[in-house]
């Protein structure tokens, strides 16, 4: 009789034993599963300006990168002086045309209210050109902004857009032909000599490296020369329009 109390203990110890491990594992799961659902979203100072970084896969990495680099720096005393977020159309990584992977910040359903749109180029913007969410966004953000900004074949999407029709606008060199003659309603100038240029809030340039010339331009208008300067000095600026081999 004591043999057989034993065995049963055993066993009711074991049954309690494994039932306790698949209630644990269970809670497990459902943590795991909790933590992928939540969405954590890039934290926005509604006392500062928000500059926003429209971004889609085989964007130019410099396009997006020179303003971050400008927009992002502070004041000589280490102030913040800007939100600055990027956008595209869903959750999904974004993998530049030179292969960075970036997370975008926002997307087109739950970006906020920009003070700045940058909209950039890639080295085949079509599918952007015919993609009605990222053409809808641009419209809609054109509506808040303070400045629209156009690198490169960006400029194809203001186009499109119609957003800018009887403003100046710049694109990439050896791009402007093709971009009067799809958007007659833009007043293109001359790539091959002009490489920035504004007219109201609609602000453009080349793109590529002259991206920071776009950036710079606005940080000014926006901050002040002195502040320009500063972040200039920040980014060597100097280093590099004086470098010779």
């Amino acid at each position: 009789m004591k043999i057989k109390n034993i065995v049963l203990f055993t066993i009711l110890t074991l049954l309690l034993s494994c039932n306790t491990k698949k209630e644990e594992n269970s809670t497990t799961v459902e943590i795991k599963k909790q933590d992928t659902e939540i969405e954590i979203l890039k934290t926005i100072d509604e006392n500062l300006p928000t500059i926003g970084l429209l971004m889609y896969n085989g964007v130019l990495t410099t396009e997006v990168t020179a303003p971050l680099d400008v927009f992002t720096k502070p004041t000589i005393d280490g102030k913040k002086l800007f939100n600055v977020i990027t956008i595209a159309e869903n959750k999904n990584i974004i993998i530049s045309e030179e292969g960075l992977k970036i997370q975008p910040d926002y997307t087109f359903e739950n970006a906020p209210k920009l003070n700045v749109i940058f909209v950039p180029s890639a080295y085949d913007v079509s599918s952007q050109v015919k993609n009605k969410n990222t053409i809808a966004f641009i419209k809609t953000q054109n509506e808040n902004t303070n400045f629209t900004v156009s690198n490169c074949a960006g400029a194809q999407l203001i186009g499109e857009s119609g957003i800018a029709n009887g403003k100046k606008i710049v694109t990439w060199i050896g791009g402007g032909k093709e971009l009067q003659k799809n958007y007659p309603n833009l007043i293109v100038q001359n790539d091959s000599l002009v490489s920035y240029i504004e007219d109201g809030k609609f602000l453009s340039s080349n793109g590529n490296l002259a991206s920071y010339i776009s950036s710079l331009e606005l940080l000014e208008k926006m901050t002040n020369k002195e502040h320009r300067k500063f972040v200039e000095s920040y980014l060597y600026l100097d280093r590099l329009q004086n470098w010779k081999k």
